[in-house]
């Protein structure tokens, strides 16, 4: 019977976990589905600004604007987003073995972190942590600002030569990809085939504007400089925005599956603990049967 009760303690405390798993599950659910709003919603505007951008790099040189200007050094600033929380599958391992490959990044990169599990992993490898920044949910655009003003200064001021953006892609619900991209200098963004990030990698294709003597179409006032000033930076405080909306939305959804999985999977367990439950007191009842016919007959 004592074993009896070790499989009555273990349906009662593998229940409970599916409670706690159903009841994240479902958080996960709400707040996956207004991140992936969030992020879907962006989508249109950066797709614009990509275009612009690209087209503007290609018929303007790089002396109009410092952040369009192609250097020879290998310093990086990678900036990798991650999750503040566990359970969500692995994201977080994906993407850190990404980063930690150096067909990406550098051995000599140095990181800015979004996220606690992503500055906990980095002090872990003994690489180089400049600044940690968090963000909260829903995403901000002014707590982002931040984060790509921090690596506008730092790349307009010499320190590195590129900046790089690691985050994880938001496919589908089920499926996200882990992505590292060059920020800085301005350059057009690929983030795969299967992306749903409209517009990006893609070919810019030609824009519709009225031909200039300048800049092969382009008519810049008050003048190209100008113009760029105010469009570059916002193209890329928006860029990391994005980026950041596209992981906190894969955040959500794998914390999501990963629960259902775990529900699903206690459920089953449920089920296989007490169908050996229920053998188990069969067998007992039936040795409990037997050693009363037995005695009966010894009394007959």
């Amino acid at each position: 019977m004592a074993n009896l009760r070790d499989i009555r303690r273990r349906i009662k405390s593998v229940k409970n976990t599916a409670q706690i798993t159903k009841a994240m599950q479902l958080v996960a659910a709400s707040k996956m589905k207004k991140a992936q709003d969030q992020a879907m919603s962006g989508r249109p505007y950066a797709d614009l600004l990509n275009k612009v951008l690209v087209n503007l790099k290609e018929q303007t040189s790089e002396e109009d604007h410092p952040l369009l200007k192609e250097r020879d050094g290998e310093k990086e600033l990678v900036i990798v987003v991650t999750t503040d929380k566990g359970l969500c599958g692995p994201l977080n391992t994906n993407l850190l073995r990404l980063v930690s490959s150096q067909e990406n990044v550098s051995t000599e990169a140095v990181f800015v972190t979004v996220g606690r599990k992503g500055s906990q992993a980095l002090s872990r490898m003994k690489r180089e942590l400049l600044a940690d920044f968090a963000v909260k949910d829903p995403v901000a655009f002014l707590e982002t600002k931040q984060i790509s003003e921090f690596a506008i200064e730092k790349f307009l001021s010499g320190e590195y030569d590129r900046v790089k953006v690691a985050f994880t892609n938001f496919i589908n619900t089920i499926s996200q990809e882990a992505t590292v991209e060059t920020l800085l200098p301005i350059r057009p963004i690929d983030l795969g085939r299967d992306s749903d990030f409209v517009g990006v990698g893609k070919d810019p294709g030609p824009l519709d504007v009225n031909p200039g003597p300048e800049y092969g179409g382009y008519l810049f006032e008050p003048s190209a400089g100008s113009v760029l000033d105010s469009i570059v930076p916002q193209y890329v405080n928006y860029q990391l925005y994005q980026m950041i909306l596209e992981s906190r939305a894969s955040e959500h959804s794998a914390r999501m599956v990963a629960m259902k999985a775990a529900t699903d999977n206690a459920q089953q367990m449920i089920k296989d603990l007490t169908l050996e439950y229920n053998k188990q007191r069969q067998a007992a009842i039936t040795a409990e049967l037997l050693e009363i016919t037995t005695a009966m007959k010894a009394l007959e």
